[in-house]
């Protein structure tokens, strides 16, 4: 495309130099033969006097070689007598030319040998019509022709050129763009779905950058809802179930009681495998690229309101704090819900009726901070609950009763952002989860990954409004 377009400017801009330089270079050879030629008849005019006055001989050459074109021979005067004609100066032309211009009464060019010869008739004061011939070099006739040429040969290539550079650039602006919109169409048929393109270059190729990068963020919102109907069997199913096991496990001793336990044993068994199913399944962006990102605060006070009617039925305490203000994070929506839901379920779910919780989100100029802490009795091993996902096993009991998933979705979403997950002990006294969500792709320094301390750079009055936590406190899975 971009040789195509620099073979048709080179074309079009050749031709319509061809168009112009060359009527032009003739009107220019037409001009300076004009000139000459106007030249030799101001010359003849000026022997023209001397002839209405006399026909002498003496006076007359004296007369020729006084001028300029006499006195370098390029000047002669026929006059007609009775003992014959009378020529003086160097002579040129034919007498035929010469009584042929004698007999008109025209001034006529006539060409000789080496140039031209203007003949311009004249008359006598005798009546007879005498005829003064001026020698026109052909020099003088093309004089600057060639200069001419010349700059019109350069103005045209240089306009060609230049025409040829235009259509290069203008040709890499287009294609750049057009090459890019097809490597990100390519991209994400091999499913790179973080691919996204610049919108820049000509309007249409912009236009298409932004229907290609709306159609990329709804292919990814449709996985994303596709992910969301299985993997949403955790925020949706697990709280009723929740409840289900509260209320068998005080159903006392009986087969009926025990049935119900092992139903609801079950039915979280299968809701597990089915969440485990989706996360194995779950199309991974390129790149640890998230999606289109979502405001934190939203997010975070719409799932709180759906726990929150769970919290009021069990009478737990709950606060949340720092979402007053917009925090955009590079999450995308549905993976930061999955990420609250598995850390607030697991608040219901390891902890007895009663114990109150927060949810606190802190903003630093590089990073978003999540706290979720609970006043739950914690548990004593927290790398062991780090590695549930990994063994999905009860870090403190060694049971099985736990997917390991919730911890691992909420750290895949931390890391996707070049952040990290940590657990400590809360101000309350219990759990706390600290889930680090860069804003940039920045990791916290390497000195500073260990449990209990400060993620990233911190100033140290961000330092005093963050809650302490210290080395052997418990989490959910």
């Amino acid at each position: 495309m971009r040789w195509a377009l620099v073979k048709v400017c080179l074309a079009v801009t050749a031709m319509v130099v061809i168009a112009f330089a060359v009527p032009l270079g003739l009107v220019i050879r037409e001009m300076a033969g004009d000139r000459a030629f106007s030249d030799a008849e101001r010359q003849a005019a000026m022997i023209a006097p001397t002839l209405s006055i006399t026909t002498d001989r003496e006076e007359l050459t004296r007369a020729v070689l006084s001028t300029e074109p006499g006195d370098r021979g390029r000047l002669a005067v026929h006059v007609p007598g009775g003992g014959g004609p009378l020529d003086i100066g160097t002579r040129r032309a034919t007498p035929k030319d010469v009584a042929t211009v004698r007999k008109a009464g025209r001034a006529s060019i006539t060409e000789v040998t080496g140039g031209f010869a203007l003949l311009q008739p004249t008359a006598l004061g005798t009546g007879d019509i005498a005829v003064v011939e001026v020698f026109v070099p052909e020099g003088e006739v093309s004089h600057g022709v060639a200069t001419a040429w010349l700059m019109l040969a350069g103005v045209g290539l240089a306009l060609i050129v230049g025409s040829v550079a235009v259509a290069d650039r203008l040709g890499v602006r287009m294609v750049q763009p057009a090459q890019r919109l097809a490597g990100a169409a390519q991209d994400l048929g091999e499913g790179r779905l973080g691919t996204r393109v610049p919108e820049e270059g000509p309007t249409e190729l912009r236009s298409a950058a932004v229907a290609f990068n709306s159609m990329a963020d709804q292919v990814v919102q449709l996985l994303a809802n596709e992910r969301e109907l299985a993997a949403d069997l955790s925020h949706r199913l697990r709280t009723p179930l929740t409840v289900l096991r509260l209320n068998a496990a005080s159903l006392g001793e009986g087969p009926a009681a025990e049935q119900t336990r092992a139903a609801v044993q079950q039915l979280e068994h299968e809701v597990d495998t089915i969440i485990r199913t989706a996360r194995e399944q779950r199309p991974q962006p390129q790149g640890g690229q998230t999606g289109a990102g979502c405001d934190a605060s939203e997010v975070i006070r719409e799932r709180m309101g759906f726990w929150s009617a769970l919290a009021e039925d069990e009478g737990r305490e709950v606060r949340l704090a720092g979402v007053d203000r917009t925090v955009r994070i590079p999450v995308a929506r549905p993976e930061l819900a999955a990420a609250l839901d598995a850390l607030l379920g697991n608040v219901f779910r390891h902890t007895p009726e009663g114990t109150a919780f927060s949810v606190d989100v802190h903003h630093s100029g590089d990073a978003v901070i999540v706290l979720v802490s609970d006043a739950g009795p914690g548990i004593s091993d927290p790398k062991a609950a780090l590695a549930r996902g990994a063994s999905g096993r009860d870090a403190a009991s060694g049971s099985v009763g736990s997917t390991g998933l919730g911890l691992d979705i909420v750290r895949r979403v931390a890391e996707s952002t070049g952040g990290d997950l940590r657990i400590g002990r809360s101000v309350l006294g219990g759990t706390e989860v600290r889930i680090w969500i860069g804003l940039y792709g920045s990791r916290p320094e390497r000195g500073r990954r260990g449990h209990g301390r400060r993620v990233g750079r911190r100033t140290g009055r961000q330092r005093r409004k963050e809650p302490r936590t210290t080395t052997g406190s418990g989490a959910q899975h």
